[in-house]
């Protein structure tokens, strides 16, 4: 029955990417839909890439243990800030502005306003960096799950999910990730809720169950133990505000249709992120009725990222557990195809049009952004399978240095006219620094802190270096600001 639910999800899959084909002609399309998307789906495709396994299996299981029902200002702050703040404040001008300079990426777009010559090829090498290995991270989540669930080996499932990833990503574009991400949002959206419903059933005392678990906390993990309020609030931060500077969220709202659809969309979203965060999130704190403490590594160190599964597989019958693996895998492939597409746009329109093959034909560039996205595919799979140090030190690194990098110049470049090209790579150098350099100096367990410094810090660089250098030509800001409320 498992594998029939899971054969069937991913026959679809496949049909939706030969769908997708019919559709993409052009770059234009494969990367954006043809900037013809609607609300519902742009909300869905926006809600599918913020939340990967990664949610339901690391996050949850670790923070929702660490901080119990206070985990929940994380779920509150995805959903407010991370958003509907974020579909309210970028939007409208994102897709207007993104227009009106005809661009299509991060890289185009910080190359285009401010006029850099090499600040397409930078943006582009920082994307393929920290992007490509937080792609494989989506994948780490998911093994012991499918291992225990479908009883077959970590290497076989994860080839299986990449193989029908690369499908339909490579055949129908962004028109075909859109759609799968608006089936796969609402299977999240079901199993979510009945992850929740079971599990609250199961622990008994529906009424009483708030208090009972801040009274197992208060037992499981000592006053003196508990997260500090900076570190809640660093993670609310970098988890909320981060998403405002990745590539592959502010792509969605360069592919929407016009911009009525930015209120519709949202709200969809918004309802979207407070169902799965809140979910996701509570579980973990629910945790801790089930447990006296989490499970432990063979180091005899506490395994957080086991800590979800193995509470699924104990307590949640097996019917329902087929529709909380394709939850799992849905989050998963939404959040690759995102990722994938983006970090091949970033050598094949970004570097290799931008600056080795500006005359590339039409069709050559469809094929090679084709031929990238299975490259980027294939080096994900034997990325995820492997454990390697420093690829680990990436994926730990890689929202802090990207947000970090892009968020100010992107946001400034959108309302401040004023705004100057060394003012942007002040900026972008600025974060990328603060990120690497307070990883390794505050540790990876305060890389939260280390990512949020590295996100607001730019935003102080980049007005004072600005101000401070030559404005950008009337010219240039006729161009970008045109019909820009």
């Amino acid at each position: 029955m498992m594998l029939f639910g899971l054969g069937l999800f991913l026959m679809v899959m496949v049909a939706i990417g030969i769908w997708g084909m019919r559709r993409t002609s052009s770059v234009g399309d494969f990367f954006l839909g043809n900037r013809s998307i609607g609300p519902w789906i742009s909300a869905f495709a926006y809600g599918t890439t913020y939340f990967s396994a990664v949610l339901f299996i690391g996050f949850a299981g670790k923070l929702g243990w660490g901080f119990g029902l206070n985990v929940l200002w994380i779920a509150l702050g995805n959903a407010f800030f991370g958003s509907l703040l974020a579909w309210l404040v970028l939007g409208k001008r994102t897709r207007r502005m993104t227009q009106n300079l005809d661009v299509m990426t991060m890289p185009e777009f910080l190359h285009e306003r401010y006029q850099g010559k090499y600040l397409k090829m930078i943006s582009a090498v920082i994307i393929f960096i920290f992007l490509l290995p937080y792609s494989a991270s989506v994948f780490k989540g998911l093994s012991y799950l499918f291992e225990k669930s479908f009883h077959m080996p970590y290497d076989q499932v994860l080839l299986i999910i990449v193989c029908i990833t690369g499908v339909y990503l490579i055949l129908g574009g962004y028109f075909a990730v859109t759609l799968t991400d608006f089936f796969q949002g609402i299977l999240m959206i079901f199993g979510a809720l009945a992850m929740v419903i079971v599990l609250v059933g199961k622990a008994g005392a529906p009424e009483n169950i708030l208090g009972l678990i801040q009274q197992q906390y208060a037992l499981h993990v000592p006053l003196a133990k508990q997260p500090s309020l900076l570190m809640l609030g660093s993670l609310v931060f970098m988890t909320s505000f981060g998403v405002w500077g990745l590539p592959q969220m502010v792509q969605k709202f360069y592919a929407i249709k016009n911009e009525d659809v930015v209120y519709k969309a949202a709200i969809v979203t918004t309802i979207f992120a407070l169902i799965i965060t809140l979910s996701a999130y509570f579980v973990g704190a629910l945790s801790h009725i089930f447990y006296q403490a989490p499970p432990l590594t063979l180091a005899g160190k506490p395994d957080f990222d086991r800590l979800i599964p193995d509470l699924l597989i104990t307590y949640v019958p097996r019917g329902l557990m087929i529709l909380i693996v394709l939850l799992v895998l849905s989050a998963s492939m939404s959040t690759l195809s995102s990722l994938i597409l983006v970090s091949a746009s970033a050598l094949a329109i970004d570097l290799y049009k931008g600056h080795v093959n500006p005359k590339i034909s039409k069709d050559k560039s469809l094929l090679m952004i084709r031929f990238l996205s299975g490259v980027f595919i294939i080096i994900s799979y034997f990325i995820a399978r492997n454990d390697f140090s420093l690829i680990i030190t990436l994926m730990s690194l890689s929202w802090g240095a990207v947000a970090g990098s892009f968020m100010a110049p992107y946001v400034y470049g959108l309302y401040w006219k004023r705004t100057t090209l060394w003012g942007a790579k002040a900026g972008m150098l600025t974060g990328l620094a603060l990120a690497i350099g307070l990883f390794f100096k505050l540790g990876p367990q305060n890389s939260p802190i280390a990512s949020s410094i590295a996100m607001i810090v730019p935003f102080i660089v980049v007005p004072m270096v600005s101000l401070l250098t030559k404005a950008p030509s009337q010219e240039l800001l006729t161009k970008a600001f045109k019909n820009v409320g």
